[in-house]
């Protein structure tokens, strides 16, 4: 089976419903390739950013699964594109699709900076790691131009704040002024987002993101510079990126990783009918064999939401990934340790300047 033609440079191949929304209207192929020419490729959707004014910033995170208490979204919807992202789902909450509307309708907090130092001044906050981002990517393309996240960074080492920072754009060299200075006291991670190392795989699956060399340059950099760098092979598709895991650990591991992370796919909410038509349009031949063995790691369905079991899936594909991980783990992370950052800093820089009384 021939592959359908793709919507160039994204990820989604169509626009989502709002479950939300009573309204809605479908962009149907057909339509497409009427607008198209002869030979010429579907044109990509165009972005367009939208401000908000949010009264907050800090989220609190409830879920025991992620490993964080604290997120920061200096933008909601991202432009990467990449056809697995959990928060697909969350743009549907301020009135968009989980589909193209998440990739091109990019949501931007310009008093990002200002809210966060609010919050870090008041006697009331008690420091703890804050995640950039839990949510998108804060490096995503827009912040280039924006530098909403470079704004925060200054922040976080004006008053001596814990930052983890989660990203798989190699923007983040941009900042390493900054993210140096954070390092000396022990105040930042990074989390390097690395799912393959085929840059066919990373084009069809992440399609606006940096290539998987660029990534892996990366990583190298920042471990030379003193920036603890761990890295996160999420998700784990079978069929797709699962052959890789001892070969990719392998790599990071000798460009200095600390440690890596992962978790297996699972297709919640408007994801799965996104990830459906993703395979058709890319990987027909594979389709079956992927949703089937997703649903293996999953008890029969595309997607688990037990809180401790959700991430990691069960079954025997779910238990040969672990298995993988284990060794990959034994033999080239064993003896690495996991970062912990400072916390004990903060409290003598809430104004700004080291308390003399």
């Amino acid at each position: 089976m021939e592959p359908k033609k793709i919507i160039s440079g994204r990820g989604a191949q169509e626009r989502v419903h709002n479950r939300f929304s009573s309204n809605h209207h479908e962009l149907r192929d057909d339509f497409l390739n009427y607008l198209q020419k002869e030979d010429e490729p579907i044109q990509n959707y165009k972005t367009t950013f939208i401000e908000t004014f949010p009264k907050t910033i800090i989220n609190k995170v409830s879920s025991p699964d992620v490993g964080m208490l604290y997120s920061l979204n200096p933008y909601q919807g991202c432009e990467h594109g990449c056809l697995y992202c959990y928060a697909r789902n969350s743009h549907e909450y301020w009135g968009y699709g989980a589909g193209i509307d998440f990739e091109s309708k990019i949501l931007i907090k310009r008093n990002a900076p200002e809210l966060l130092e609010k919050k870090l001044k008041s006697k009331h906050w008690k420091a703890y790691p804050i995640a950039l981002s839990g949510n998108t990517d804060c490096y995503q393309p827009a912040e280039k131009k924006l530098k909403i996240t470079r704004e925060l960074l200054k922040v976080f080492l004006k008053y001596k704040h814990p930052v983890g920072i989660i990203t798989k754009n190699a923007l983040i060299l941009r900042d390493v002024d900054l993210l140096s200075k954070l390092a000396e006291d022990n105040l930042v991670s990074i989390f390097l987002s690395i799912t393959s190392l085929q840059e066919q795989t990373r084009r069809i699956l992440e399609p606006r993101t940096a290539s998987i060399k660029k990534r892996l340059e990366t990583l190298e950099k920042l471990n030379q510079l003193g920036i603890p760098t761990n890295v996160m092979m999420a998700p784990i598709i079978p069929s797709v990126n699962s052959h890789e895991i001892l070969d990719l650990s392998k790599e990071v591991s000798n460009r200095g990783a600390k440690s890596i992370g992962y978790t297996i796919v699972r297709l919640n909410g408007a994801i799965g009918q996104i990830f459906v038509k993703w395979l058709e349009h890319t990987l027909p031949d594979r389709k079956d064999k992927i949703l089937n063995q997703i649903m293996e790691c999953h008890n029969g369905n595309l997607n688990d939401s037990e809180f401790g079991r959700r991430m990691k899936g069960s079954g025997k594909i779910a238990d040969q990934i672990h298995q993988m991980f284990r060794i990959a783990r034994q033999k080239y992370f064993g003896k690495k340790n996991n970062i912990f950052l400072n916390c004990d800093l903060h409290d003598s820089h809430k104004d700004g300047q080291l308390k003399l009384f």
